[in-house]
């Protein structure tokens, strides 16, 4: 479906996580279908920083806003269905940091609030926004996520789990590094992982598209952008050719992160603060070692040519912008530079 034609069944649509970049991207998408958007927010949404409720009306312009707290399934019910009838539900939920507390608290526990609100109201379709690492989980906030995953599964409501690829909010954290002369950070030789962008904008498209696509539903569904897969090095090389530079690498050793883990593992025997820390290092070797990718079950390989993918936007388009001043980058707490 072309992003500016109409649905040809206009629905009425709860969203949820309709902050962060992703969220926004997506109640525009749904918009401009025609459909009609609620959006349940935190009391205290503040897309990043903190925004007056008008400004909340204008990057979610078009839908209707509530507010209330996802973790109490009262306030899901009460504040968010607040008794009417929805057609499908959208979520783009997900844990600030990934470490373990707010993981099952929200990749798992809220979407279970919301599931039984859902199901209670007879929604006939529920979206989510998973993530494409969960294929192979080995920290806290990806079984949290496949955790929820089974259980929508299970529910016996028409569900499609859309489980992207690398952002490219998440793929631009060196542009400034580089703009100001530094080298670009590799772990290894820079070819350890690939991954195949997508934009906030085709993603959000894409998940609206899940509401009228019958080939959407009750499949999960992995979705990269467009173009082929792209490591490190070559997002190192593009950029230093972006602002007239010959490539300039830091390459830093994998092990170094095993020590920093190690070392924050041990103190978090006595300290809950360094338990977190190390769940975030755990975090950042997983995205430093592990594609963004297909995982084929028989070889345990990443396959980029199984990876489908979606829409316009390509990552060197938006190092192009960014370095020009004409797109700015929302990274917030999931950044791993």
């Amino acid at each position: 479906m072309s992003p500016l034609s109409k649905s040809p069944f206009r629905k009425r649509v709860l969203v949820f996580g309709a902050t962060g970049t992703i969220g926004r991207a997506t109640v525009k998408a749904l918009v401009d279908r025609g459909h009609e958007v609620v959006c349940f927010l935190r009391s205290n949404a503040g897309f990043g920083v903190t925004h007056e409720p008008d400004e909340c009306s204008r990057l979610l312009h078009g839908a209707l806003l509530r507010f209330g707290d996802v973790t109490d399934p009262v306030s899901v019910n009460e504040d968010g269905f607040h008794g009417e009838k929805f057609d499908v539900v959208v979520s783009c939920l997900a844990s600030r940091n990934g470490v373990p507390e707010d993981a099952w608290a929200i990749d798992y526990q809220a979407h279970v609030n919301v599931l039984k609100a859902a199901r209670d109201d007879g929604v006939e379709q529920f979206v989510l926004l998973s993530a494409i690492c969960v294929q192979k989980p080995m920290l806290e906030f990806q079984k949290a996520k496949l955790a929820f995953e089974a259980e929508l599964m299970q529910s016996g409501m028409d569900y499609s789990i859309v489980r992207p690829t690398a952002f490219f909010k998440s793929l631009s954290g060196q542009v400034e590094r580089v703009k100001h002369g530094k080298a670009f950070l590799v772990f290894g030789d820079g070819r350890l992982t690939a991954c195949k962008p997508i934009s906030d904008r085709d993603l959000g498209n894409f998940i609206a598209d899940c509401l009228d696509d019958p080939d959407c539903r009750n499949r999960i569904l992995p979705i990269g952008g467009p173009g082929p897969a792209i490591t490190p090095r070559e997002q190192g090389e593009y950029l230093c050719r972006l602002m007239d530079r010959e490539p300039d690498f830091k390459h830093v050793p994998v092990a170094l992160l095993d020590v920093v883990i190690f070392v924050l593992s041990t103190l978090g025997l006595v300290s809950r603060r360094a338990r977190v820390k190390a769940e975030l290092a755990r975090i950042g070797r997983y995205y430093a070692t592990e594609s963004m990718l297909v995982l084929d079950p028989k070889t345990g390989r990443y396959d980029a040519d199984a990876t489908p993918s979606t829409g316009s936007d390509t990552l060197f388009g938006f190092y192009d912008q960014l370095v020009r001043g004409k797109a700015r980058v929302e990274r917030g707490e999931h950044a791993v530079f």
